[in-house]
């Protein structure tokens, strides 16, 4: 079985379809900790949302890190 090539073309669209989804997560947990009286509940959203933000700015490092090796990739053709 043959691997397949490693097609990066979409990488930042991924990568901002990743950070876009993050967020709205982010908001949608506010929402029910807004909303919810379960304190174990909110702790956890709380913390989920923590890890959530840690990722959306390692997305965001990623999809700059993207940008300019496409803009590279670019100048050398």
């Amino acid at each position: 079985m043959k691997n397949k090539p490693d097609d990066r073309s979409n990488n930042a669209h991924r990568i901002q379809s990743n950070i876009s989804d993050t967020i709205k997560n982010i908001h949608l947990a506010n929402e029910m900790i807004e909303v919810t009286a379960d304190e174990k509940t909110k702790e956890t959203l709380i913390e989920k949302n923590h890890r959530r933000e840690i990722a959306v700015d390692a997305l965001k490092e990623e999809l700059k890190d993207e940008t300019i090796n496409k803009e590279v990739q670019q100048k050398m053709h």
